[in-house]
């Protein structure tokens, strides 16, 4: 398969809120082969994302602005503007927006299909400001994770 050429310029691609992040497709497997998905995230400052593990993607960050404390097994990564993460495959990761700003963030993630997952998981985003607190529905959040190769593994950490 060949990819053509193309331009996603900043507000383009398809969006979603999910769990109350702007999410933001930049490349999806259908673009790229199943080879891999970018997706342009904005988290909400505080935002944490449960403990969970992803059975077959590698899931990267590259930031664009804001921080983030990122928890994958033992360790524990701060990263900022211009820092990239590597979270693997199999392994145990959240993270943790700092408070005083969004995290706007890159994530990659190889294989493709984290787009799936974020279209499940979230709705269509009309809008592209960050809303209020999202109030989820864990046990949909964790249906919809099994359908997608990701284990919800426990709660969000605290500050």
């Amino acid at each position: 398969m060949t990819t053509d050429p193309y331009l996603r310029r900043v507000d383009e691609g398809p969006a979603f809120w999910f769990l109350g992040n702007l999410v933001t497709i930049k490349a999806s497997g259908a673009e790229t082969g199943g080879r891999l998905t970018v997706a342009e995230f904005v988290n909400p400052p505080g935002f944490a994302p449960p403990l969970h593990r992803h059975q077959v993607e590698d899931e990267m960050f590259y930031v664009l602005s804001g921080s983030a404390r990122f928890q994958c097994a033992d360790e524990e990564l701060h990263a900022g503007p211009g820092d990239f993460v590597l979270l693997p495959f199999g392994v145990a990761h959240t993270f943790l927006v700092g408070a005083n700003e969004p995290l706007r963030a890159l994530q990659i993630t190889t294989p493709a299909g984290f787009e799936n997952f974020a279209a499940e998981a979230g709705c269509p985003a009309t809008e592209r400001r960050l809303p209020g607190p999202a109030l989820i529905d864990p046990a949909a959040l964790g249906h919809a994770a099994s359908r997608h190769g990701i284990e919800v593994l426990g709660p969000p950490p605290q500050s």
